[in-house]
């Protein structure tokens, strides 16, 4: 019972991560669709909640590098989307703030629940300060930095504490690992 030479257990595996991958980017664009209407309730006029650095880091701490990278990536294209910010850069980031969380992770053990909301909140501000410096690279105006980053500390612990409040449904999501 081989397909091109791979067995049920390697096409099982196949069916497994494309299950994760579209799991991923259903929750990831119903927390976006959340995180817009809370952005919009509160009054969040400088900052926002940022769900997706959220969701990477959990993806650089549980997935394997392919599918992380890529799910990363599609995960950062759905957030270029909903912004509509130049095309290209969050996906860039998000694949950035994986790969530098699965760097991380070699060093420290972030399983449990804490640890994973202050690498949420960490991954949030070098995110938000890498999306800043490459739209006031790429951008004529070079404007609404000071703006993005008066914001800054209350989306870091916004973040954390979606973060937080994400673990358990992330564990349940993609138990492996344990």
């Amino acid at each position: 019972a081989s397909v091109r030479g791979r067995g049920s257990s390697g096409i099982a595996a196949d069916r497994e991560a494309s299950m994760r991958l579209v799991i991923m980017l259903v929750l990831t664009l119903l927390l976006l669709c959340l995180e817009s209407v809370a952005v919009k309730l509160f009054g969040f006029s400088v900052m926002r909640l940022d769900v997706t650095v959220a969701l990477v880091v959990f993806l650089g701490l549980r997935a394997n590098t392919v599918e992380g990278s890529f799910t990363a990536f599609c995960i950062g294209y759905l957030l270029d989307v909903f912004t509509g910010r130049p095309t290209g850069l969050y996906p860039f980031l998000a694949v950035l703030v994986f790969l530098l969380v699965r760097l991380l992770a070699s060093f420290v053990d972030a399983r449990a629940r804490a640890l994973y909301a202050v690498m949420a909140g960490t991954a949030t501000l070098g995110h938000a300060l890498l999306a800043v410096f490459f739209s006031w690279l790429t951008s004529r105006s070079g404007t609404g930095a000071a703006a993005t980053l008066s914001g800054l500390p209350l989306q870091v612990a916004l973040t954390a504490v979606a973060g937080f409040l994400l673990w358990p449904l992330l564990l349940k999501l993609d138990p492996g690992h344990e």
